[in-house]
């Protein structure tokens, strides 16, 4: 399938955290929603606008001890090595994504709650109090952090959507859980608001919900489809772009059941190399978007570059 990815006249110089500020332009869900910037790239799939917000990224140590489970030292440094990475340091990226159907504004997780995401949807020409739907993948705290902002809703006129495996699950931690916690003082106040998800729901005509569960309980994806053109949200499924695509079965220190999420990465993954859909991911090198390709007995991330602009 093609994809095209939009351009403006001039990019900015990538940085680590490069979040511009400029004013926050509100648009109605009808409205065209297209940016190119080091904080927000948009792709066209049929007649929907995607478009990647980087929240944050940030260097951490520890890589193996976190993306390596299972892994021998000669092996990961092997992978790494391959890849022209540090066997030792991993750059994290957090990308929520916002979908325009040209209906509605849905936006898919919420980032840290460090202000990163208004920033990337000022960028994008998107105000928070524009979307229409927020769509929590999972619940972990990079995911939720930006629900709210000094303890009001960022997105007061959103409806929310969610596994109820997930909310279940989290909502019932005891006090002092820390993403229990984080759940009751960010979600639990827009649960009258929130309705739940199974796998094969639809959060809109050509947006549905697939189980990939392992990372959490409740942990999904999302399919999109628009005249006839696919593209998979894959959120937290592989967390790293080199390891987690290289071994699948390397285990990730965030996964909860690990053993599902190992089978939840080959089936998703297989299924993307197998159809050649394009796939963004909550974790991948900004802008997230690529494809899926086998390599051996795992595969490998190939990053999007002039195929998905036009």
């Amino acid at each position: 399938m093609t994809m095209k990815l939009t351009r403006r006249a001039a990019l900015g110089t990538a940085v680590a955290l490069p979040f511009a500020s400029i004013a926050t332009q509100s648009l109605a869900a009808g409205a065209e929603t297209k940016a190119n910037s080091t904080v927000a790239r948009s792709f066209q799939l049929g007649d929907f606008t995607v478009t990647t917000l980087l929240d944050g990224s940030l260097p951490r140590d520890g890589a193996q001890e976190i993306f390596g489970g299972g892994a021998s030292d000669e092996e990961f440094a092997k992978v790494s090595a391959d890849n022209f990475i540090s066997p030792d340091v991993a750059q994290f990226f957090f990308t929520p994504t916002l979908v325009n159907t040209g209906s509605e504004l849905i936006l898919f997780d919420t980032g840290l709650g460090q202000g990163g995401i208004q920033k990337a949807l000022a960028d994008a020409g998107v105000g928070p109090e524009a979307i229409n739907v927020v769509v929590l993948t999972h619940m972990h705290p990079d995911h939720i952090g930006g629900m709210t902002t000094n303890d009001a809703a960022t997105f007061p006129n959103a409806r929310y959507v969610t596994a109820a495996a997930e909310y279940d699950f989290w909502s019932a931690q005891e006090a002092g859980n820390r993403v229990g916690d984080l759940v009751a003082a960010k979600v639990t106040p827009m649960a009258e608001k929130m309705s739940f998800i199974e796998d094969g729901g639809e959060v809109a005509s050509g947006v549905t919900a697939m189980a990939a569960f392992g990372h959490t309980p409740g942990h999904m994806v999302y399919h999109l489809e628009s005249n006839g053109q696919r593209l998979i949200l894959t959120a937290d499924l592989a967390n790293h772009y080199v390891w987690s695509f290289a071994h699948p079965e390397w285990e990730v220190r965030f996964d909860m059941d690990k053993a599902a999420a190992t089978a939840s990465r080959r089936n998703v993954l297989g299924m993307l190399a197998a159809d050649k859909v394009p796939m963004i991911g909550y974790h991948m090198p900004f802008p997230a978007a690529g494809y899926v390709e086998p390599r051996g007995e795992g595969f490998r991330f190939v990053p999007v570059s002039y195929q998905m602009m036009g």
